[in-house]
């Protein structure tokens, strides 16, 4: 394949790609984003297989052989309540592969470079390794917090933001040192001792996370990701991997800081290892308590929902933990059915990565045109009759607007309190990631369904029905 054939395919594929984002950017277009990603991607693999740089075909098949059967396995094998887990490791692979191509890349001794331009070549391999360790380590930690082998409580060192800043520091004289020296064991020394670095930094970075941040996490990850393959695209010279990676980059910083705004939370200390939540919380109010709160059961929340005009369901990560989206979905069917306004009130960091609800409810085949985000619903719930709060917690909890020592004081939540009545279920009076006691349980027009989500949804599709 010719090169400017090469560079034709790639531009279609990158046009593709943000033909792709534009898709994704909205649930009726999702679907239709998707195929555009995967026929850019299709598209940039047999353009780069084609290409004159590529000889060893029998190894590259191979290799995409096993990718392809891998993929397979984990889309089978993989419910959706374990996707937040999945992009979390398949975001360390990046990082690996930025890692690996970076060295490999150094050691390559085919194409000799001098002078301003040598200089430029190593920077970008220097910064394609860091962002890669960064990007490797950080992302297994995250997995294993999701995955419940690690706990999500932040791990908080004594001077961490000064030990963060010493390694930066280490990091920016090791990149001159390599930049600079003539003398090649040096130069491998300060590419090592930098690797390790950036491997403990993101260690550390993750760990001084809660796990109330972890949606941003798995979305800050994701761009460090695209900033590794787009400081790899310029180090191979591949135009296309610049490109994407640039797109993947941006879009993931941006994603990070709108969610750091759903949550009240400061941008730069949570990319840096810190939020709101840095402190261990200190709030063990015994507030909410059994005998405090009004139980309903499943009898009566039919009879509430059969007199009802409009219905709002707000799910949170207790939906995804339970499977519960599948007799959601049904009960939703059902009251539409009968005239029923229902509709879906979706807080920008329900779940633990984002889009984590959009994606189980569309999984359910719950209708696009019921689902709406929190700005564009939060100020209709005073015209709501029943509110249904699906294994939510924190981002229902009115503390953050009537309690100005609360710990998430100022954070937006969907004000579900406003609703003539608001039905919380949830398997008991456990508090959320902030670990603090959630007011909305004992308002006064609150009732409480304790028990498993998906049985107690299934209970009301039969009592409706």
């Amino acid at each position: 394949m010719s090169e400017n054939l090469t560079s034709a395919i790639y531009l279609i594929a990158a046009i593709l790609f943000i033909l792709a984002l534009s898709g994704l950017s909205s649930n009726d277009n999702a679907r239709k984003g998707l195929m555009y990603g995967i026929l850019g991607m299709v598209l940039a693999v047999s353009a780069t297989v084609g290409g004159s740089a590529v000889s060893n075909y029998l190894m590259i098949f191979i290799s995409i052989a096993i990718g392809a059967v891998l993929g397979l396995i984990l889309a089978v094998r993989v419910q959706m309540v374990q996707m937040p887990q999945l992009i979390a490791i398949l975001h360390s692979l990046v990082g690996l592969a930025a890692v690996l191509i970076g060295y490999n890349n150094y050691m390559d001794t085919s194409i000799q470079f001098s002078g301003l331009e040598k200089n430029i070549h190593d920077i970008e391999v220097y910064l394609g390794i860091y962002i890669g360790a960064i990007t490797l380590s950080g992302s297994i930690i995250a997995f294993a917090k999701l995955s419940a082998m690690l706990g999500g409580k932040p791990l908080l060192l004594p001077a961490r933001h000064m030990i963060n800043l010493v390694m930066l520091v280490v990091v920016i004289v090791l990149g001159w040192i390599f930049v600079t020296t003539q003398t090649t064991e040096i130069a491998y020394m300060a590419l090592y001792v930098m690797t390790a670095i950036g491997v403990i930094y993101g260690l550390h970075m993750v760990l001084a996370i809660g796990g109330a941040d972890m949606p941003v996490v798995i979305s800050m990850l994701n761009s460090y990701s695209g900033w590794a393959a787009a400081v790899t695209g310029f180090m191979l010279g591949n135009d296309l991997l610049i490109i994407i990676g640039a797109l993947v980059g941006s879009s993931g910083a941006i994603l990070s800081y709108i969610m750091c705004q759903a949550m009240n939370r400061s941008f730069i200390s949570v990319i840096t290892g810190g939020g709101l939540n840095a402190t261990i919380p200190t709030q063990n109010s015994t507030k909410n308590s059994q005998d405090e709160v009004v139980s309903i059961d499943v009898n009566s929340l039919a009879d509430l929902l059969n007199q009802a005009k409009k219905v709002m369901i707000v799910p949170g990560y207790g939906m995804a933990v339970a499977q519960a989206q599948y007799a959601v979905s049904g009960v939703v069917g059902l009251l539409i059915s009968k005239g029923i306004n229902v509709r879906f009130g979706i807080h920008p960091v329900a779940g633990r990565m984002p889009g984590h609800m959009n994606v189980l409810l569309a999984e359910a085949n719950i209708p696009y045109a019921t689902i709406f985000e929190m700005d564009e619903i939060n100020h209709d719930f005073e015209n709501i009759d029943v509110t249904i709060v699906i294994g939510a917690n924190d981002t229902v909890n009115p503390s953050a607007l009537e309690d100005t020592d609360s710990l998430i004081a100022g954070m937006p939540v969907l004000e579900v309190w406003h609703s003539k009545t608001t039905v919380v279920l949830k398997r008991g009076m456990s508090t959320g990631y902030s670990g603090i006691d959630n007011a909305l349980f004992t308002k006064e027009n609150t009732r409480m369904m304790f028990g498993d989500a998906k049985t107690s949804m299934e209970a009301l599709l039969v009592a409706l029905s």
